[in-house]
C-alpha cells in the first residue's frame, strides 16, 4: 500500500511540473493541421461568395412580382462584412502554410485574400487592410483603421505579384484542391488572369504614374502564363467548381424555392438576347406560357418574352399571369448538379484582353479575343446546359459572330468596340461572375440599364452597422475622407470611379 501511495504522490510530482500551458491543451481541438485541410472549405466558400440571384436583380435579367425586390429598383442601402468571417479562415491556412514551409498554400492565401478584398473595396470604397484579421495576432488590433481605395488597390495588386512569384517555384501537387486537382501552374494562370481584371476595373486611372496599370497590364500579358485554350480545349483552364449529387454538395440554386414564386425574366435581357439573335436565351429562359401553348419551337425567339424591371410589381404581375412572362429555365433549380460557377475563365479573359487592345494597352487583335470570348461562352453552355446545349454548339457561335450587332469588325469607333465587349461579357454572366457585370456598367457604362424615372444607378453600399457600433471612430474618419462627414450614401462616387 505504501508502495503505490509512493507511485501516486510521484506522478502528481511529476505532473505538477509540466508547464501550464502544456496542461491546459484540449487534446480534442488541435491547434495546428496541414493547410490541405482548410482550403477545400476556403475554395468552396469562394466560389459561391458572391453568386446567386441578388446580382442579377441589378443586372436587370430578373424581375419579382410578388414584391418590391430593393436590388431591382435600386433602394439598397447597406451590405455587410461577412467576408471577413472567410478571410479568418484564409489567414489561419496561411499561418499553417508558414508553419510548414509550404509556399503553395502560401500563394493561394494570397490569391484568396486579393479576390474578398477586391470584392469588399468595390462594394463599399475604403475598408480595412493593412490592420484587419490582426484581433488574434501580437497587436491585437480590434478597431482596425480603413485604408484609403487607392492604397487597398496597390495590396492586391502587389499580393497577387507575390503569388504568381511563390506559384512559379512550386513543383508539387497541392492537396485538398478541389478546382484544379493540385496543378500549380493552372493556379499560376489564375492568379495572372485575375491580375489582369484587378487591373482593368481600375481603367479610369490608366494614367496614374503610382499605380502603373497599363505598362504592368502589358507586362503580364507578355510574361504570362495566362488561362489557355489547351489542345483546343476553350474550358481547359476555367476555375470553376464542380457540384455533385450528394448532400453538401449540390448546385446552390437546386430547390431554391424563390423559382416557382415571383420571379421572371428582366424584358430588357430577352430584349437584348432577341435582337442579336442569340441562342444563349434558350439556354437561360423559358417559353412563356402562352408562346408554349402556341406550340412554337423551342427555338423561336418570339416565344420568349420578359417583365418591365421599371414598372411597378404588381403591373408586372398581371403580365406574368397572363402568361405572358418568361422563367427561369427549370435545370437552375431542379437540376442538383447543373453548371459548374466559375470564379473566372477563359471566356471573362479573353474580353479582358480585347478591351486592352482597344484602349492601346496592348497590341494583337481586339477581334480575335473578343471572338474567342463568345466561343468559350456557347462552349461553356454546350457542355454543361443539359438537353438545349445543341442549341449553342460551334455551328451556332459561328453564325452568331457574323450578326450585324455581334460582328466586331463592322465597328468605327472605340465606344463602339468597347461597348460589344462590355455588352458580351454582360450576355455570359447570367448566374456566372456575381457582381462583376454591374462594376463594369459602373466603369464604362455598358450595357444601359432601365430603371425608373429619376431613380440613380448606385456606385456602393453603406457601411454596415455594426461598424457603427463597434469600430464608429474609424468608419467616421473614413467617410468623412472619402464623401464629407456624415455622407455614407449609396450614390457616393468612390475612387475607383473618379
Amino acid at each position: 500500500m505504501n508502495r503505490l501511495y509512493s507511485i501516486l504522490l510521484a506522478a502528481t510530482i511529476l505532473a505538477s511540473c509540466k508547464p501550464l500551458d502544456e496542461m491546459n491543451v484540449d487534446p480534442n481541438r488541435p491547434t495546428e493541421t496541414h493547410p490541405r485541410l482548410q482550403l477545400t472549405k476556403i475554395q468552396w466558400d469562394a466560389f459561391r461568395a458572391y453568386q446567386g440571384t441578388g446580382p442579377l436583380y441589378a443586372l436587370k435579367m430578373l424581375v419579382q412580382t410578388d414584391g418590391e425586390n430593393a436590388n431591382q429598383y435600386y433602394k439598397w442601402n447597406r451590405s455587410g462584412f461577412e467576408a471577413y468571417a472567410s478571410l479568418r479562415d484564409i489567414t489561419k491556412m496561411a499561418e499553417e502554410a508558414a508553419r510548414i514551409g509550404n509556399t503553395s498554400y502560401e500563394a493561394l492565401a494570397k490569391f484568396f485574400r486579393s479576390y474578398y478584398f477586391y470584392n469588399l473595396t468595390l462594394t463599399f470604397g475604403d475598408i480595412p487592410y493593412s490592420q484587419a484579421l490582426k484581433g488574434e495576432a501580437e497587436e491585437g488590433i480590434y478597431t482596425p483603421t480603413y485604408d484609403a481605395q487607392k492604397s487597398v488597390f496597390q495590396g492586391i495588386i502587389s499580393e497577387l505579384a507575390e503569388a504568381d512569384a511563390l506559384l512559379a517555384q512550386s513543383n508539387t501537387i497541392i492537396d485538398g484542391d478541389i478546382i484544379y486537382g493540385g496543378n500549380a501552374e493552372k493556379w499560376r494562370k489564375l492568379v495572372n488572369a485575375f491580375r489582369l481584371k484587378v487591373l482593368m476595373t481600375l481603367s479610369d486611372h490608366e494614367s496614374d504614374a503610382a499605380l502603373n496599370v497599363k505598362s504592368t497590364f502589358a507586362q503580364i500579358v507578355a510574361e504570362g502564363p495566362l488561362l489557355e485554350a489547351t489542345g483546343g480545349n476553350l474550358l481547359a483552364d476555367d476555375a470553376q467548381l464542380v457540384f455533385l449529387n450528394q448532400e453538401g454538395n449540390r448546385y446552390p440554386e437546386f430547390n431554391s424555392s424563390g423559382y416557382g414564386s415571383g420571379m421572371y425574366i428582366d424584358s430588357t435581357f430577352i430584349r437584348r438576347l432577341q435582337d442579336r439573335e442569340d441562342p444563349r436565351l434558350f439556354v437561360y429562359c423559358t417559353q412563356t406560357r402562352v408562346g408554349k401553348e402556341a406550340g412554337k419551337a423551342l427555338n423561336d425567339f418570339t416565344a420568349y418574352e420578359g417583365g418591365d424591371p421599371a414598372a411597378p410589381y404588381a403591373q408586372v404581375n398581371l403580365k406574368a399571369a397572363a402568361g405572358r412572362t418568361s422563367k427561369v429555365l427549370e435545370r437552375y433549380h431542379q437540376d442538383p448538379t447543373n453548371e459548374p460557377l466559375v470564379l473566372m475563365g477563359y471566356a471573362e479573359q479573353q474580353f479582358i484582353l480585347a478591351e486592352a487592345v482597344v484602349r492601346g494597352w496592348i497590341s494583337g487583335d481586339a477581334n480575335a479575343y473578343y471572338e474567342s470570348g463568345i466561343r468559350a461562352s456557347f462552349k461553356f453552355y454546350e457542355t454543361y446546359a443539359k438537353g438545349v446545349g445543341t442549341y449553342v454548339d460551334e455551328t451556332a457561335a459561328t453564325a452568331y459572330l457574323s450578326h450585324p450587332l455581334v460582328d466586331f469588325a463592322s465597328t468605327q469607333s472605340q465606344a463602339d468596340r468597347l461597348e460589344r465587349i462590355i455588352t458580351q461579357k454582360y450576355l455570359r454572366s447570367f448566374l456566372q461572375g456575381g457582381w462583376s457585370a454591374f462594376y463594369d456598367h459602373l466603369r464604362t457604362g455598358y450595357p444601359a440599364f432601365r430603371r425608373p424615372n429619376g431613380v440613380e444607378v448606385p456606385f456602393r453600399w453603406m457601411y454596415p452597422q455594426s461598424e457603427y457600433n463597434y469600430n464608429g471612430e474609424q468608419v467616421s474618419i473614413a467617410i468623412e475622407s472619402q464623401f464629407g462627414a456624415g455622407n455614407d450614401g449609396i450614390n457616393e462616387k468612390p475612387w475607383w470611379l473618379k
